[in-house]
């Protein structure tokens, strides 16, 4: 992975564009959590902070997959991680506060969490939309991330200067046809943000949003089947946004909508 690329990306609100190079070691000595970190944009955030010095935490809901990526930082020469196997449709409280209880435990406190996991739905009009499936994408997309992110804020409070950064979507701020619980839970995701971002102000955690945009990833070949993955950017090429965030140049950004590509 060639870390000193730069790219470019857009703070929503903020009438100006800027670059960012990701330098050597910027997360070194940090805990980050990943959600949804067996595959996609979770996969590829976990092994570029795991390049860059963190301990990451891979929570996602296949053992498997999770060990795969367990595997590549191992090999990269990287931090070892930490595996937490839990399917967020099921997951209670109780499971969350479990979670931060053994984080505090282990690590004594939490520098960052990238709150990723999401799951599509399907599309289609509105009308049509079945009720499970509205129920169990607000229950992953909307649900999970409140519960994990109150479960959370002590270990955030915690560490000098952390980051929580939730996943949005392009439909997540203006509505598309068909897009329906998907497109929802996403207007959800960032206003829970811009709450959370207001009364923790003054405090060492930030909250911010990613935007990834158009990437080459199974949810959105799921969405697009027939669409030119070639054309898409990759995981890896969106990064910089990802890291900014969790790196301590990001420390005065809250509240932001952050566009990655």
């Amino acid at each position: 992975m060639d870390v000193s690329k730069i790219a470019q990306f857009f703070l929503s609100g903020v009438n100006f564009m800027f670059d960012y190079q990701i330098s050597d070691n910027c997360l070194a000595n940090k805990t980050i959590l990943v959600t949804g970190a067996g595959d996609g944009i979770g996969k590829q955030a976990a092994l570029t902070y795991a390049s860059l010095g963190a301990t990451v935490i891979l929570l996602g809901k296949t053992v498997e997959k999770l060990e795969a990526v367990y595997d590549q930082i191992q090999a990269q020469g990287s931090p070892e991680a930490a595996i937490v196997p839990l399917d967020l449709k099921g997951a209670t409280k109780q499971n969350y506060r479990d979670l931060a209880a053994t984080i505090e435990s282990q690590f004594a406190q939490l520098d960052g969490a990238l709150l990723n996991a999401s799951i599509l739905g399907e599309l289609t009009p509105f009308e049509h939309i079945h009720e499970q499936i509205w129920n169990d994408v607000m229950q992953v997309n909307v649900n999970a991330q409140f519960l994990l992110s109150q479960a959370l804020m002590p270990a955030l409070l915690k560490a000098k200067n952390s980051s929580l950064v939730f996943t949005s979507s392009g439909v997540g701020n203006k509505g598309r046809a068909y897009w329906g619980a998907y497109s929802v839970s996403k207007f959800a995701t960032e206003g829970m943000m811009q709450v959370i971002a207001d009364e923790y102000e003054n405090s060492n955690v930030r909250t911010n949003v990613i935007n990834p945009g158009g990437t080459n990833t199974p949810m959105r070949n799921k969405a697009y089947p027939a669409e030119d993955k070639a054309r898409l950017p990759s995981a890896e090429d969106i990064m910089p946004a990802y890291v900014y965030l969790m790196a301590d140049d990001s420390v005065d950004v809250n509240g932001q909508r952050i566009n990655a590509q």
